[in-house]
């Protein structure tokens, strides 16, 4: 019985983005690396099938087992047909399997442990950080090239070839899918760290046209966290500072839209529409962040999202400090745009915007919608001219509609 094309067409970039990227890991962990073009066909070809078959059949009870099932029969196929079975991997398989033997296990403690093993050696310090990071958003998270270019604030052209030089380097170096010792998993869980973080931001905050917030890719960050902080090796203080810090911003997710997806500022959301359970478990994560002097960038953002998770009217000065500290450890736009917000809330709109414009941003639309908001109530035509430039500076479709709201309230006052 064919089934409603718009829920399908809604249900497939979904489970694309929840399951494509734990296919192509354990596919991986099966093929090896330099045959990772392999899984990444095979786990689209999945999906491309769901597409086709769904419309006309109806979506299955089950839609993620019914992927996984495709998935390991398109496996299996892909081994009795090509030449790779005969000539590269029947030599490392035990003399009694066949190629109906080997059984693609897509079970959770398997996804779990493929990706886990698979973000840390895809983060090899043979590519400089950054290509670590494109390539495990790119491999792991299912990040398009666009939504690379975005989190990276840079140019699509830009991580094409970044990807292009990451992966050719990993094949050179003979890249394979192993246990990694005590010293590379410490090397690399830097990186590791801050793919989950951009992936979380991503979420948290999409860069892209149409989309706001993007729960899963929160979600998806959290679950990928966890798996570091359920490991004995990874479960250090940064890592648990890094998962409340995403607690913390979950757990105001529901009061930054209204029911038409319009964004709510901040100082307008509904505070009984925060989640306690997941304040609750920030706190956790939190305190288990400092069972040792360690203080990272992930712990001092986890405190400005604990403080703004309460609803004391003097927690500006904390969160102003809490910045000032940050931008010395790490500096960038964004860190130093929500500073001057808090330094506003502190000192004043006049004082802030003194130190606004010490920050020469101005391409940048958080800027501008943040001189917007510091000149209104001072001068509508200013804070006009500010939100204009922000207008035109963003993609979002969500920000574009906060701006405009914003053009029309002061062109009203006049």
């Amino acid at each position: 019985m064919a089934t409603d094309e718009h829920a399908v067409n809604k249900l497939i970039p979904h489970l694309f983005r929840q399951e494509y990227a734990k296919m192509t890991a354990v596919l991986s962990r099966y093929f090896g690396w330099q045959y990772i073009d392999v899984a990444e066909d095979i786990a689209s070809e999945t999906f491309l099938k769901a597409t086709e078959y769904w419309l006309p059949h109806g979506i299955p009870a089950n839609p993620s087992a019914w992927l996984y099932a495709v998935a390991r029969n398109k496996a299996k196929d892909y081994l009795k047909r090509n030449q790779l079975f005969e000539t590269k991997i029947k030599d490392a398989i035990k003399p009694a399997e066949t190629a109906t033997d080997i059984e693609f296990e897509f079970n959770d403690a398997i996804i779990a442990d493929s990706q886990l093993s698979m973000i840390f050696v895809v983060c090899d310090p043979i590519n400089p950080a950054p290509a670590q990071i494109c390539l495990a958003l790119q491999i792991l998270c299912g990040f398009s090239v666009e939504e690379i270019a975005n989190a990276f604030l840079s140019q699509v052209e830009t991580i094409k070839k970044r990807l292009l030089r990451a992966r050719a380097n990993l094949r050179t170096e003979g890249f394979q899918l192993r246990t990694l010792s005590h010293t590379e998993i410490s090397t690399r869980l830097d990186v590791v760290l801050k793919t989950i973080y951009l992936l979380f931001n991503e979420g948290y905050f999409s860069q892209g046209e149409k989309e706001f917030i993007r729960k899963d890719l929160c979600s998806e960050a959290i679950r990928l966290t966890l798996l570091l902080a359920e490991n004995n090796l990874t479960n250090i203080p940064r890592v648990n500072a890094l998962l409340a810090l995403m607690c913390y911003q979950s757990s105001r997710l529901n009061a930054r839209t209204n029911d038409a997806g319009e964004a709510i500022l901040y100082e307008d959301q509904d505070r009984d529409l925060w989640d306690p359970f997941l304040i609750e478990k920030g706190n956790y994560y939190f305190w288990k962040a400092f069972v040792n002097q360690e203080v990272s960038t992930y712990h001092l953002e986890a405190a400005i999202a604990y403080w703004h998770t309460t609803r004391t009217g003097d927690k500006w000065p904390q969160i102003l400090q809490l910045y000032n500290q940050l931008l010395i450890m790490e500096y960038s736009p964004v860190s130093a745009i929500n500073r001057t917000f808090a330094f506003a809330m502190v000192y004043g709109n006049e004082q802030a915007i003194k130190e606004a414009e010490k920050l020469d941003l101005r391409e940048n639309s958080y800027y501008h919608g943040l001189m917007g908001f510091l000149y209104s109530g001072m001068d509508s035509t200013l804070a006009i001219a500010h939100y204009q430039q922000a207008l035109a500076l963003t993609r979002s479709l969500v920000e574009k509609q906060v701006f405009t709201q914003k053009i029309a309230q002061l062109a009203n006052s006049f």
